[in-house]
C-alpha cells in the first residue's frame, strides 16, 4: 500500500503546485488542436461529396450547397453561445456537451432520408463543432501567461491546419470508393474519440463562476462590442485571415475556367497553398519571443496585401498563370498563418475576465467576415478579377484596424499588469 503523505510532504505538495510557472499548460496541446480541427474538417470534407449526395436524395445544386453554407452560419452563431456558457459552467463540461451534440448529428447525417434532414443535421453538427473551436482557444489562453499565448496558438495552428489540406482529399476519396454516407460516420467516429480523450485526459482550467444571466451575459458583449482594441482585432483578424475562404471558393473556375487546368488537380493545388499557412504558423512560434506581437501582426499582414497586390495585378495584366497564382497564393496565405494566432491572441487578452465570450465573439466576426468575402467574390462572371479585388480589399481593411487596434490596446493596461491584478477565468 502506498503509505499517506505526512504533512510537511503535502504543503510541499501544495507549495509546489501554487509556485509552478503560471503558462505550464495543464491540457494536451494536441488534444485542444484535434476538438478545434475537428469542426473546420467537417466544413471541407462532404465539398467533394456535394455531387454523390445530392444524386441519391434528388437534390438540386441550391439545396446542396445549403449543407455547406449553414453549417458555416452554425459555426458563426454557436461561438457566440458557447463562449458565455464555458465562462459561466467551465470549458470541460461544455466541451463535452458539444461533442456529443457533434457526434450525435454525424450519426443522423449518415442516415438521413432526405436532403431537408441532411440540412438539418448539418446545422446541428456545426453547432456542436464549434464548441472546440472556442473552447480549445479559451483553453490556451487559460494555460499560459499573456506572453505565451500568440505562441501556443501557433503550435496548435501547425496542427490544425492539417485538415483543411486533407479533408477534400480524404471526402473525395470516401464518395467514390465507398459512399458519401460514409464521410459523416467517419466524423461521428471522430466525435466519439475526442468525448473520449477530453474525459480521461482534459482537467477542468477555468471560466466557472460567472453569471449566466442575459443581462450579465449581455454585459459582457456590450464591453467587448465597444472596446475599439477588440473590434480591431476581431475585424482585421477576420480580414486578414479567413478572407482567403475566397480564393478557396473560386480556385476551381479560376483553374479551370480560366487556366484550363483539369478538376483533379484543383484539390491539390488549395492542399498545396495550405503549406503557406502552416509556415506562418510555424515562423510565429519562433519570430513571437523576438518581435512585440503588434508589430508582428502588423507586419504579416502586409505580407498578405503584398500577395494579393501581385495577384490582382495579374489579373488586371492578363498575366495570370499557374505559377504566378500559386506564388502569390503563397504569400498571402503565409502572412494569414503568422497573423491569425497573433490578432487571436490579442483579441483575447483585452479584457482576461470574459475569455470565454472574447473567444466566441472573435470566432463569430472571423466567420462572418469570411462568409461575406466568399459572397463578394461569386459576384459577377470574371471570379478571379472579384477574388482579388476582394483579398486587397480586405487587406487594407485589416491593416487599418488592427492600426486602431494597437493603439487603443496601448491605452489599456498591459498584459503583465493584468495578470498580477486579476486571475483569469
Amino acid at each position: 500500500m502506498t503509505r499517506p503523505l505526512s504533512a510537511r510532504e503535502l504543503a510541499a505538495a501544495k507549495s509546489n503546485k501554487l509556485n509552478r510557472p503560471a503558462g505550464e499548460p495543464r491540457a494536451p496541446l494536441w488534444l485542444l488542436a484535434l476538438v478545434v480541427f475537428t469542426a473546420t474538417f467537417a466544413m471541407h470534407i462532404f465539398v467533394p461529396a456535394l455531387p454523390h449526395a445530392a444524386g441519391e436524395l434528388h437534390a438540386g445544386i441550391p439545396a446542396m450547397q445549403l449543407t455547406i453554407s449553414l453549417y458555416i452560419l452554425g459555426l458563426a452563431v454557436g461561438q457566440l453561445v458557447y463562449g458565455p456558457i464555458a465562462d459561466r459552467f467551465g470549458r470541460r463540461s461544455t466541451l463535452i456537451g458539444g461533442l456529443l451534440l457533434y457526434t450525435v448529428a454525424g450519426l443522423a447525417a449518415a442516415l438521413v432520408p432526405n436532403v431537408h434532414a441532411l440540412i438539418a443535421a448539418r446545422l446541428f453538427q456545426a453547432f456542436g463543432g464549434c464548441a472546440g473551436m472556442v473552447i480549445g482557444r479559451a483553453i490556451v489562453r487559460d494555460t499560459a501567461p499573456p506572453n505565451e499565448t500568440a505562441r501556443r496558438l501557433a503550435l496548435m495552428n501547425l496542427m490544425v491546419t492539417v485538415g483543411p489540406a486533407l479533408a477534400p482529399l480524404a471526402g473525395g476519396a470516401l464518395a467514390v470508393f465507398v459512399s458519401w454516407r460514409s464521410i459523416f460516420v467517419l466524423l461521428a467516429i471522430l466525435g466519439l474519440a475526442n468525448l473520449v480523450f477530453v474525459w480521461l485526459l482534459l482537467s477542468e482550467t477555468g471560466g466557472k463562476g460567472l453569471s449566466s444571466n442575459f443581462s450579465t451575459l449581455a454585459k459582457h458583449y456590450r464591453q467587448l462590442v465597444v472596446s475599439p482594441a477588440f473590434v480591431g482585432y476581431a475585424i482585421g483578424g477576420g480580414c486578414a485571415t479567413t478572407s482567403s475562404y475566397a480564393f478557396v471558393a473560386t480556385a476551381p473556375f479560376i483553374f479551370v475556367n480560366d487556366l484550363g487546368r483539369p478538376v483533379h488537380e484543383v484539390g491539390l493545388y488549395i492542399a498545396g497553398l495550405i503549406t503557406g499557412i502552416w509556415i506562418g504558423s510555424l515562423l510565429t512560434s519562433r519570430l513571437i519571443s523576438r518581435i512585440p506581437a503588434k508589430r508582428l501582426l502588423i507586419g504579416s499582414n502586409l505580407v498578405s496585401v503584398a500577395g494579393a497586390l501581385v495577384f490582382l495585378a495579374a489579373v488586371l495584366t492578363h498575366m495570370l498563370s499557374v505559377p504566378l497564382v500559386m506564388i502569390s497564393m503563397f504569400v498571402f496565405t503565409l502572412g494569414v498563418g503568422i497573423a491569425a494566432p497573433v490578432a487571436l491572441a490579442q483579441a483575447v487578452s483585452v479584457n482576461p475576465h470574459v475569455i470565454g465570450s472574447a473567444s466566441g465573439l472573435y470566432g463569430f466576426a472571423q466567420m462572418a467576415v469570411g462568409a461575406l468575402c466568399t459572397t463578394l467574390a461569386g459576384i459577377g462572371g470574371h471570379p478571379a478579377l472579384a477574388t482579388g479585388i476582394v483579398l486587397m480589399g480586405a487587406g487594407i481593411i485589416a491593416q487599418l484596424s488592427f492600426a486602431i487596434a494597437v493603439r487603443w490596446h496601448r491605452k489599456q493596461p498591459t498584459a503583465k499588469d493584468v495578470s498580477k491584478a486579476d486571475p483569469v477565468v
